[in-house]
């Protein structure tokens, strides 16, 4: 049966959450003509950076001439930008096209699909249907139980740092965390990480007869900085640029880059020209983005304390010294008291917003929290509010920062261009 692309979104959108079946999924696959079998694919796991880790090996392998999958979550601005294939979202119709395919082929399966498990199936299906020479599939949760983890090999397993996150369904330390993302490592494949805690992943490869390639962060050397991207070498490539100037950006880059020599090691043509080229070219919005200046106003993703850690690192890299407005939203199920022990000391106030999403912590009880602790804080009744006010009480010499849920990202992005057309 065809559906509209607003009848597509709400099939999608009426799934419940939860953990896939991947034998479900494999079931569904087959009878989809097993499109993941006809892709190869890059898959990217981690608790922090998978976005942008995605994001910049996708941007080098369209500049190396490759038709490149990109499948990622959550969305900051559309839903179509989980899917895009060479930079562009799927389009409307292609979105209800294939999920109706999809749906089809779900049959007595369709009560119990959960919308991650639905939404990997139609990227999968929609990448096979575009003909991409390859994918890059970031994880949703863990690893080893992950409904991208129904695909049965990759040209490369990626994983950025490790962290405590998630911790209710994935374990209590990050060896726990480790061993469940690490499920993501197929028999005699290459695995490229940024860490690897208590030697999970190391093990992990060696039990599965797999490369392990640690990235040598030594050879990482950062050579200017500014609110619009940073300037390093690596690993012998001197002068790289990328658009993003979150301080963590040159380590993700590096990481990406070394999954890249990977894949040029298992025969893909991945110039150097190309490295250089796709990282400069890359665009991830909403991780320490600058919106605007005078005051410098940013939006950055950070939802769990290592990611707001990073934030705030970035804040002080920057801006030496100064404190910034936070318009501040996260999710109950968080670690909130870990991200304010970061945020409170670079603070000068919060403007606290409940997120748009079920499991949002209520606007008054973060300002309570935040009091408690002895920040400024003052509970909005809507992200557009809370950027109006931090923008009317900040000086042009201060700083803005929206932060601690991607939910929260886009409303302050049209907030800003309602107030300032920035």
């Amino acid at each position: 049966m065809a559906l509209t692309y607003q009848e597509a979104l709400a099939f999608i959108h009426s799934r419940r959450h939860g953990g896939p079946d991947l034998n479900r999924m494999r079931t569904v696959l087959d009878r989809l003509g097993a499109p993941d079998r006809r892709v190869p694919f890059v898959h990217v796991a981690g608790t922090n950076g998978k976005g942008s880790v995605c994001a910049f090996i996708a941007s080098v392998l369209e500049k190396s001439g490759l038709k490149t999958g990109l499948f990622t979550s959550p969305y900051v601005r559309r839903f179509n930008e989980r899917i895009r294939v060479n930079g562009m979202d799927i389009p409307d119709n292609a979105l209800a096209e294939v999920t109706a395919r999809v749906r089809a082929a779900l049959g007595e399966f369709e009560a119990q699909v959960a919308e991650f498990e639905l939404v990997t199936l139609i990227g999968l299906t929609y990448f096979a249907q575009e003909s991409c020479a390859i994918a890059v599939l970031e994880v949703g949760m863990g690893g080893v139980h992950d409904a991208t983890n129904v695909i049965e090999k990759s040209e490369v397993s990626v994983f950025t740092a490790i962290g405590l996150d998630h911790t209710q369904y994935l374990g209590n330390t990050v060896e726990e965390i480790a061993a469940v993302k690490a499920g993501i490592i197929k028999p005699h494949g290459t695995a490229v990480s940024a860490g690897d805690p208590g030697g999970v992943l190391s093990a992990r490869c060696r039990a599965l007869d797999a490369a392990f390639t640690p990235v040598e962060l030594a050879s990482l050397r950062v050579r200017a900085r500014s609110p619009e991207g940073v300037t390093f070498d690596f690993d012998g490539l001197e002068g790289l640029e990328i658009p993003l100037a979150g301080s963590y950006q040159p380590a993700n880059a590096a990481l990406a880059i070394t999954a890249l020599r990977a894949l040029r090691r298992r025969g893909w043509n991945v110039p150097d020209a190309a490295i250089r080229a796709g990282l400069k070219a890359v665009s991830w919005p909403g991780r320490f983005e600058l919106l605007r200046r005078d005051p410098d106003f940013i939006l950055d993703g950070g939802h769990n304390p290592p990611a707001v850690e990073a934030t705030v690192k970035s804040l002080a890299d920057l801006w030496p010294g100064k404190r910034a407005a936070f318009v501040l939203g996260v999710m109950a199920d968080k670690d909130v008291a870990g991200i304010l022990e970061r945020i409170l000391p670079v603070a000068e106030r919060f403007y606290c917003v409940a997120p748009p999403a079920p499991r949002a912590l209520a606007a008054e009880e973060l300002a309570a929290m935040i009091a408690q602790r002895g920040g400024r804080a003052e509970a909005m009744p809507s992200v557009a509010a809370a950027v109006g006010k931090a923008l009317a009480e900040t000086p042009p010499e201060g700083i803005v920062c929206a932060l601690g849920s991607l939910y929260i990202l886009e409303e302050a992005r049209q907030a800003l261009v309602q107030l300032t057309g920035a």
